[in-house]
This record gives C-alpha cells, sequence and structure tokens, in this order.
C-alpha cells in the first residue's frame, strides 16, 4: 500500500477522523500529536489549537500540498498501533471501527492487527456503517447467535437500535412457529408451546421440579421479552421509544440465550 497514491479525504470525513483521535477526553494527547505528525513527516501548521483542529489543519495542509493521502495514513497506523493500547481493549476496538467508517470512503480498512488492507470504497454514509459497525463487532465479541443476525442484519449494520432489538424479538416468536406449527403470537404462543401438561416443545426431560422450573422459567424470559420489547415498540413511536447502545446489547444478548436454549430443544 506505501507504493499506492491513496485518494484525498473529503473535509467533512477528516474532520470526523481527526475528532475520533484526537477526542477531548480520551484521544491522543498534544505531545503524542506532535510526535506522530513528526513521524509520518506531516507540519504541525497549527500547534497552539485544539486537539483535532490543530491534527485537521495539519492534515489538510499536508494534503493539500501533495494531492493525496499517504502520510495521513502513517499517522494513523502509528496513532492505532495495537500495543498503545495494552490494558484498553475495548477503546481500540471502538477508535478503530470509528475511524474504518472514514478510512471506507478511499477504499482502506485498518485490521485488528494494527495493519492495513485495501477494500471497496464506500460512496455512502450508509455503506460505511456496514463496514464498520461497533454494535456488530460488539455482539460478535458475544458470541451472538447467528439468528440474531439472520433477522435483524441490515438494522445492525447502520446501528439502528430500535428495529434490530424490535427484529429480533420477533425472531424468536417466528422461530416457536415454525417448531410447532402454531398461529398464534405473544404470551398465548408461549404457554401453549411450554406448557408443562402437553409441551410442544422441551428444553430438559421434565423429570424433577428443577426441570420444570428452567422449562417454566424460559417460557417466563420468553413472555418477559415479548411484554419488555414487542408490545412496547409496536404501540411507541420510534421517536419515542428510546433504546441505548447498552440496551440494544443487553436486549439482544438475552435473545441470544432464548435462541442458544431453543437449539438443544426437544
Amino acid at each position: 500500500m506505501a507504493n499506492t497514491r491513496r485518494p484525498m479525504f473529503d473535509a467533512q470525513i477528516l474532520e470526523g477522523l481527526c475528532k475520533t483521535i484526537a477526542d477531548t477526553n480520551n484521544g491522543l494527547t498534544g505531545s503524542e500529536i506532535e510526535h506522530l505528525l513528526a513521524n509520518a513527516r506531516i507540519n504541525d501548521v497549527d500547534p497552539a489549537n485544539t486537539k483535532w483542529r490543530r491534527l485537521f489543519n495539519a492534515f489538510v495542509g499536508w494534503q493539500n500540498s501533495n494531492q493525496c493521502s499517504n502520510a495521513i495514513l502513517i499517522f494513523i497506523q502509528q496513532a492505532m498501533m495495537p500495543v498503545r493500547y495494552i490494558g484498553k481493549e475495548e477503546l481500540f476496538h471502538d477508535r478503530r471501527l470509528e475511524v474504518n467508517k472514514r478510512l471506507a470512503f478511499i477504499g482502506v480498512e485498518l485490521k485488528e492487527n494494527g495493519k492495513f488492507t485495501t477494500v471497496e470504497a464506500a460512496t455512502t454514509i450508509a455503506e460505511a456503517e456496514q463496514k464498520a459497525n461497533r454494535l456488530k463487532h460488539k455482539l460478535e465479541s458475544r458470541n451472538t447467535h447467528v439468528e440474531i443476525f439472520n433477522y435483524c442484519k441490515s438494522e445492525l449494520l447502520v446501528e439502528n437500535y430500535f428495529h434490530a432489538v424490535f427484529e429480533a424479538t420477533k425472531s424468536v416468536a417466528d422461530r416457536l412457529r415454525k417448531m410447532t406449527g402454531l398461529n398464534t403470537d405473544g404470551s398465548t404462543l408461549a404457554d401453549t408451546v411450554f406448557s408443562t401438561n402437553h409441551p410442544l416443545v422441551r428444553i430438559n426431560n421434565m423429570l424433577t421440579q428443577t426441570d420444570r422450573s428452567e422449562h417454566l422459567g424460559l417460557c417466563y424470559l420468553i413472555k418477559g421479552i415479548f411484554g419488555m420489547i414487542r408490545n412496547s415498540t409496536a404501540h411507541e413511536p420510534k421517536i419515542s421509544f428510546v433504546i441505548t447502545e447498552e440496551e440494544a446489547l443487553d436486549s439482544l444478548t438475552t435473545i441470544s440465550l432464548i435462541h442458544k436454549k431453543l437449539d438443544k430443544a426437544i
């Protein structure tokens, strides 16, 4: 990649990149920016400015003079060396994914080993989100059940938490109907499927009280998800029903657990 002249960044993309790397709270320090700019042979044209503006002005000056982004990529690679993030792995993954959203527009991706690879250049924000999505990465790191991605892939790729959780919740009911041939929904579906007298689905042999408690516990968990997510989101407009990233992760992880239990069901 060092022998290839990489395209220039648009100003807006470059600004977002600088704000990510030089974040006020946990970004590069002023001395780190000075050192890395020198190593990348980029003139530090505005050292007295705020961190991200200082970096932005330095990048713009170099890019305008050289009509490519190669030195900027050198800076990014050195700033994102994994060894710098020992003990701060979560920060590394979050920052790498945010950086990759911007790099996607010039057809470059920073891998977890700190090396660049060439990818198909993104042309829209949605495509960039698809290439580097924090929510998707965190779900994968939790070993989330594949069924979650089958039902809400497009929503996850644009970090639409509302629809991601809503669609994933619907996947539980859909799977129960496929397993049993029933056409009911919600609590009625769960109660029928997990009836203790004539269960259509069993997650154990139901020979002991512990078995029965586990069996009913899964039923209650499913009904709880239906009540908390499906019923609420179905009756509230998206703008009123706000789901944060952490809430989405917790909800999707719970739904993943349900699917893993159903994988072993009789």
